[in-house]
């Protein structure tokens, strides 16, 4: 890929430590790639994907629900407030060339779904178990799965 990817990272903004330590590796190694880190900006795994991204110097893009771009966690380095909610969600998908699903709700079930839809490729690591999403057992699988997919 010539230009600069985007990835998204998505899961629960309540995350279990399990959770929170394997978004912080996937950011990390996200950054390492070279690639864009795309949350929704908030807590939990969007939050630790975020820092681990950022501790590689990495780049963090957050796209938030509510209308106020203080609300994103400390490591965003760019905050978009949509004032959207929920939908910000289809924000997110569209924004990125793939995802990864770290855990999750039904936040990150629609997440998951729109990118399937739209043909991009998905990432699980412990998460919903839907037919199209790739599914891995390490964040660094995760990471070299999306370099596979960067390099087609």
């Amino acid at each position: 890929m010539s230009r600069t990817p985007y990835i998204g990272v998505v899961g629960p903004g309540e995350a279990s430590a399990a959770e929170l330590e394997s978004a912080e590796e996937v950011g990390a190694g996200l950054a390492s790639l070279g690639a864009v880190v795309v949350t929704g900006g908030l807590g939990g795994v969007m939050e630790a994907a975020c820092r681990g991204a950022r501790s590689r110097r990495g780049r963090t893009l957050g796209i938030l629900p509510g209308e106020d771009r203080e609300a994103a966690n400390g490591w965003v380095e760019i905050a978009v407030a949509t004032g959207l909610g929920e939908l910000r969600n289809g924000l997110i998908v569209r924004a990125c060339d793939a995802l990864v699903a770290v855990g999750g709700g039904h936040g990150t079930l629609s997440e998951v779904a729109l990118a399937l839809r739209l043909g991009r490729p998905v990432i699980g690591l412990g998460t919903w178990a839907v037919h199209g999403v790739d599914e891995v057992t390490t964040p660094a699988e995760a990471v070299e799965h999306v370099a596979r997919q960067l390099a087609q």
